[in-house]
């Protein structure tokens, strides 16, 4: 990943651990891809701090929050894992079906309307493409 763009800024790698912390806390199992991504850089900012692709923590931590302030808004809201967003309130993810994710294709959660809309067929293309600014959001 690090060979996309030479402006951000990679954080330390995860451990095992992190992810597996990550995994018991929603009873689902990662993909490889966001896994191997996790091992090579924990997180991927841009040159002014903003986060591109959240760290395990930030990942944790807004699914958590998103889910309890939005959960009397938009039900159900357990079928996305969200790992960045758009900094305008819509989110990127991973579509869960029956406590897995069994697809690499990554979606736009809009946060106006509810809808869903596939946006990547896997990470790799999403974070090239969201690093180099050729998604339109």
């Amino acid at each position: 990943m690090q060979n996309i763009s030479t402006g951000c800024i990679y954080g330390e790698p995860a451990s095992r651990e992190d992810i597996e912390v990550l995994e018991k806390l929603f009873s689902i199992q990662i993909p490889k891809e966001l896994r191997s991504l996790l091992y090579e850089t924990n997180g991927i900012n841009d040159s002014y701090g903003y986060s591109l692709i959240w760290s395990i923590e930030k990942i944790t931590r807004e699914n958590l929050n998103l889910g309890e302030r939005l959960e009397d808004v938009y039900l159900p809201f357990n079928n996305l894992l969200f790992f960045a967003d758009a900094r305008n309130g819509d989110m990127f993810g991973y579509s869960i079906s029956d406590r897995s994710i069994k697809q690499n294709d990554i979606y736009l959660w809009n946060h106006r309307n509810n809808e869903q809309t596939q946006i990547a067929p896997s990470l790799n293309d999403f974070v090239e493409d969201w690093i180099r600014g050729k998604l339109s959001i």
